[in-house]
């Protein structure tokens, strides 16, 4: 059973053009590879051959993990969500509890999170333990090392 997602048009855009250049560019770019090894003779002993081989088994998979993303993907309309919890796309103001710690950051799928840019996966610990969550709760989160408290301080789109 595969998992949906959700994502922004911006997201889901960027995730079809990535599978795109896999099919359009780099597997023609892996059977040129395998086709000039396979040329160089002898296919038992040709370790050029090999390799190619086993990247264009690794670009397969990647791009049948992406195919099966952007099937199962949903896009989100922001401006129709609830801003009274904690959702998918939602950005959210918290406070550490224990060194008052003021941090923001956007609710996204696995596969758009950057933490650089303030972007968090909803299935990290953090993104799990913010979900359904209302301005003004507290939450406690295990994190990798230990449990930390957050208060909601404000939710926004």
């Amino acid at each position: 059973m595969s998992k949906v997602s959700y994502y922004t048009e911006k997201g889901l855009k960027k995730l079809r053009e990535k599978l795109d250049h896999l099919k359009d560019v780099r597997r023609p770019q892996a059977s040129k590879a395998i086709a000039e090894a396979r040329d160089k003779g002898d296919l038992s002993e040709n370790a050029e051959y090999d390799a190619a081989k086993e990247a264009q088994g690794l670009l397969e998979l990647e791009i049948s993990k992406l195919e099966e993303t952007v099937a199962n993907a949903r896009i989100i309309d922001e401006s129709q969500l609830d801003t009274s919890k904690v959702l998918v796309l939602s950005t959210v103001k918290i406070k550490n509890t224990s060194n008052n710690a003021v941090l923001s950051y956007k609710l996204v799928a696995a596969s758009e999170a950057d933490l650089a840019k303030g972007k968090i996966s909803v299935d990290s610990p953090i993104g799990k333990g913010l979900l359904g969550k209302k301005v003004g709760d507290t939450t406690k989160i295990s994190v990798p090392n230990g449990a930390v408290k957050f208060e909601i301080l404000e939710i926004t789109r």
